[in-house]
């Protein structure tokens, strides 16, 4: 039986998370160790089940103990349900639950970036992109296509943020990914440098008079291909391009000269990870 706790103060310690902690207290930088994010609905949470996570607690509406959160119930033992109606809940959190539920989870610690590429072919590299509705749906593209990891620069957006998780559907989760470096001056020299010497071709996607075409075979030809994609207003930083092996363009049409860079990584993921070993 679930662990269920009627809720009868907002001020219980024990929904800070959930209620009052920010974002960077719930990644604990300084120690990294005590690190929680928030999964958000049934789907999501089993997801990060599924992927070894482990739950802390749980914030849900009565109805779903008995519904459809009562699977993901089933496998986390003792851990606490604490309930109301939807309405106690929102005001609580300062929104609406989707499907009703969250769960606070235990953050791991990120992998060396060595590690999650050491048999990789296709990665992704995200840099200085804050908008955590674009990292979510890049996460999700980069598991539907076929990626083998994504990594993220010191100015981007934490994957792990309640909206990019929900967004990405759980494929966080799924698709290996960790950091290129700490800190702001470890990109882009340090981590072109430690990509290249892994093997990998890099290719900036930008608008340049040197560009050559998603579909360029020079690009399929490369063993190992890291994909880098830049920040939803200003696109990649000039140094970035510059270090660059590639620099590609998607084709279009009607005179729009850009796409947003989520949708802009589904073509290009789709393109690139076509693989010609069938």
């Amino acid at each position: 039986m679930p662990n269920v706790i009627e809720i009868t103060d907002f001020a219980a310690p024990e929904l800070d998370v959930y209620a009052r902690l920010t974002q960077a207290q719930l990644r604990s930088r300084l120690e990294p160790e005590k690190g929680i994010f928030i999964a958000e609905s049934p789907k999501v949470i089993a997801r990060a089940l599924d992927a070894g996570y482990q739950p802390i607690s749980f914030l849900m509406e009565r109805k779903q103990i008995t519904g459809p959160a009562s699977e993901v119930l089933a496998r986390c033992g003792n851990a606490p349900v604490y309930t109301a109606d939807r309405a106690m809940l929102a005001q609580l959190t300062g929104f609406e639950l989707t499907r009703g539920v969250l769960c606070a989870m235990h953050r791991p610690l990120l992998p060396m970036v060595e590690e999650v590429c050491r048999k990789a072919r296709r990665v992704a590299v995200l840099e200085g992109i804050v908008d955590s509705t674009n990292i979510g749906a890049i996460f999700r593209s980069a598991a539907a296509l076929n990626m083998d990891a994504v990594l993220v620069t010191p100015s981007c957006c934490d994957p792990l943020c309640r909206r990019a998780v929900r967004v990405s559907m759980g494929t966080v989760f799924q698709v290996p990914w960790t950091r290129i470096g700490q800190q702001a001056q470890d990109w882009p020299e340090a981590g072109m440098a430690l990509l290249r010497g892994m093997g990998f071709a890099t290719v900036a996607m930008a608008l340049s008079e040197d560009s050559v075409e998603i579909d360029d075979p020079c690009l399929a030809r490369e063993e190992q291909l890291a994909v880098i994609l830049g920040t939803e207003g200003d696109g990649l930083a000039k140094t970035t391009i510059a270090r660059c092996d590639y620099t590609a363009r998607i084709p279009m049409l009607h005179g729009v000269d850009s796409l947003n860079v989520a949708a802009a990584s589904a073509v290009a993921f789709w393109q690139l990870c076509r693989r010609n070993d069938k």
